[in-house]
């Protein structure tokens, strides 16, 4: 391999190859979000924590220009400066809905596209999920949980997964190589939030369900690229994890607990998260084990 820097330090085979394979996957994605997604995911950041998305995307466009990726064509954007605002809307106190499942059915997933959707999803996220709203980097989908009668019960989100996460990577059995060939078959459930005046016995398993089998259908026609294992993280002192283990999520352990931002390990064990993971194909570890067998 040819000596391909980033911020002076080589890039090894295993990081390129991600980068290769989000390019070829994420077509879609303009540079700019295709830059914050390899940052992501390889937590390329600056000592306060940004993403080191400028640098990224110089890097991403001298490999466009050297014929290793192929980049999307550059797209207007925004003036320099432009701030992303969200809009809160701040309705009414809602009334309590304490009824049967039964009485909301259908529930539905509807998927977040519009402006009005987009703010009312970010309110919601906002005011209620103790981790609040944050832009996702890169590929993600959102989505409002709808009863029967447009009652809106809560929220969920899907984005790019970790790109390293040991109890998830012995799992499947992932060496360095094989976890950036085949990492982008991952997803996360990075926010499920279920509205605190919403107390419907057994509504979180059953969204869930529901929104597996949705995410595989949307997520395959929006990125090109078929998901094969779900992931999500649960804060053990504040949630037991019931939804998903009720759900038929497998827990295969905790993480460090120091998270993406601490570079020399100085908060390990500081708030380990629980590790659910729910395979969305059969025979899905086979198919993240093997690099070179191909996907459909």
């Amino acid at each position: 391999m040819d000596d391909i820097r980033f911020c002076g330090q080589p890039l090894d085979e295993a990081q390129l190859a991600l980068i290769v394979e989000l390019a070829r996957r994420y077509g879609r994605l303009s540079r700019h979000e295709l830059a914050l997604t390899v940052c992501e995911l390889l937590d390329w950041r600056r000592p306060k924590g940004q993403l080191k998305s400028i640098e990224c995307r110089a890097l991403l466009e001298k490999l466009h220009d050297n014929g290793r990726i192929c980049l999307p064509a550059l797209k207007a954007g925004r003036p320099k400066g432009a701030a992303t605002s969200t809009r809160m809307a701040w309705d009414p106190e809602p009334s309590l809905i304490d009824v049967p499942l039964e009485a909301l059915r259908p529930v539905r997933l509807e998927r977040v596209e519009t402006c009005a959707q987009r703010d009312q999803w970010r309110s919601l996220v906002a005011r209620h999920h103790y981790l609040g709203h944050r832009v996702p980097f890169g590929a993600h989908l959102r989505y409002l949980i709808k009863a029967a009668q447009e009652n809106v019960l809560g929220c969920l989100q899907f984005s790019s997964p970790a790109w390293r996460m040991s109890a998830r990577d012995r799992w499947i059995g992932w060496d360095d190589a094989t976890r950036a060939a085949r990492l982008q078959h991952t997803v996360s459930n990075s926010r499920f939030l279920v509205l605190p005046h919403v107390r419907v016995k057994n509504l979180a398993s059953h969204v869930l369900a529901l929104a597996l089998r949705q995410v595989t259908t949307d997520w395959t026609a929006a990125y090109g690229v078929q998901p094969l294992l779900a992931e999500t993280l649960v804060d053990p002192a504040r949630f037991t994890g019931h939804c998903y283990r009720a759900a038929h999520w497998i827990d295969v352990g905790l993480t460090s607990g120091r998270g993406r931002q601490d570079r020399h390990h100085e908060r390990h064990g500081a708030c380990p998260k629980r590790v659910f993971l729910y395979p969305l194909v059969t025979d899905a570890r086979e198919k993240l084990q093997k690099p070179s067998r191909p996907l459909a």
